[in-house]
């Protein structure tokens, strides 16, 4: 089960965060702005997790096998299809749409289900799977950028989706719900759940930071290109992302059980916060490194973590649907993020405006979950606001 979330975070996020290595050549080809040429990631983004309180809920209902299966024919059809698009508006119904029902249908699924295979080592499992995400960001974009060099990116959209058919169809054949014992559950009706203060906060905490992450991984490559670094390295900056993010949720169990679930969460929105600061005052080529490697620390963390926190607060019943609904923040996101930061660039003409605008959202994401502390309660432990 692990290695099917591992797998399936993998090729989710390794198709949609090298989205940047794209870009320039997308929109040299179509002559698009760009707002205009960011739309493609952000529909995306807005497809997949809108849709994942539905498919999270037709998991826990369903299995995930034919949830999962369904994804990998939508996003490598998406993908190929993509590969022959004349006109922008029909490639953000390929790969927008197309990617981002895909992306539904694996991701929450097989992440929900390894919260229930495990009673002791949760956050390890939790952290294990997640490195996914880190691996798929960490060697996608070198590959995507050496295929476009070599072959240009429609071929390299129709390598991506046989890729990505081949391997979500393999995670859909062994993913299945886990047996959990009736009274591992915590018996909270979801509406109950969603209606809490803790869950807002956590909710609009994501909205907030995920809009700061998206525009580094939508246009660090392209201010790095333009700031003279080459297309693998700028691609690179994107890798140092995922990379800096797996190492750090392979720890994430040992530091989550010292520090506390909550407490390790805030830390890593934090870090995520702070680090824009890097971007804004230089753009110098080592400065982006650096950059990317402490984004990349506190994101590998919070992504981690978030599952554990949710089942920390609300229990195991209704995960994916839970899940589900939590991420359609990162929709919203993805409509807040790239897009906006893109007109501001557009509008400025510098991308030093959007960088602040990321900032910004960053701290943000900080500040809303500044107050949230965890207690031990008799039989759980549950969160509070401080007062």
């Amino acid at each position: 089960m692990v290695a099917a979330a591992f797998t399936a975070s993998f090729v989710v996020f390794g198709v949609m965060y090298s989205f940047g290595v794209f870009f320039t050549p997308m929109a040299t080809e179509f002559h698009a702005s760009h707002a205009a040429t960011s739309a493609f990631f952000s529909i995306t983004g807005f497809v997949s997790y809108l849709l994942a309180s539905v498919t999270g809920h037709l998991s826990d209902r369903f299995g995930p096998r034919i949830v999962v299966g369904a994804g990998a024919v939508v996003m490598g059809t998406g993908l190929v299809f993509t590969a022959f698009i004349g006109h922008m508006w029909v490639g953000y119904l390929t790969y927008g749409v197309g990617v981002g029902v895909g992306a539904a249908c694996a991701y929450i699924p097989t992440l929900a289900i390894v919260g229930g295979w495990f009673t002791k080592g949760r956050n390890t499992a939790l952290g294990i799977a997640a490195t996914g995400t880190g691996c798929g960001t960490l060697l996608t974009p070198p590959v995507a950028a050496a295929f476009i060099q070599r072959y240009g990116w429609r071929a390299t959209d129709i390598f991506f989706g046989i890729g990505a058919a081949a391997l979500l169809s393999a995670c859909a054949a062994v993913a299945r719900l886990p047996p959990i014992a009736a009274h591992l559950v915590t018996r909270r009706p979801l509406g109950r759940v969603v209606r809490s203060a803790e869950f807002a906060m956590l909710y609009v905490s994501w909205l907030f930071a995920t809009t700061a992450l998206l525009v580094p991984f939508v246009f660090v490559p392209s201010y790095a290109r333009n700031h003279g670094a080459n297309e693998v390295a700028a691609a690179s900056l994107l890798s140092v992302i995922g990379g800096v993010g797996t190492v750090s949720r392979l720890g994430i169990g040992v530091l989550a059980d010292r520090m506390g679930t909550v407490g390790l969460f805030k830390t890593a929105v934090f870090v995520m916060g702070a680090s824009y600061t890097i971007w804004l005052v230089s753009p110098a080529y080592g400065w982006l490194i650096v950059f990317a490697a402490i984004l990349g620390l506190g994101y590998g963390a919070r992504i981690s973590l978030m599952p554990a926190v949710l089942i920390e607060f609300f229990g195991l019943q209704n995960l994916g649907g839970l899940l589900g609904i939590f991420f359609t923040a990162s929709g919203f996101s993805a409509v807040l993020g790239p897009p906006v930061a893109g007109l501001i660039v557009d509008y400025t003409g510098s991308y030093r405006w959007g960088i602040g605008y990321a900032l910004a959202m960053g701290l943000l994401g900080f500040a809303t979950i500044a107050r949230l502390h965890e207690r031990t309660d008799e039989q759980n432990r549950v969160t509070v606001i401080a007062n």
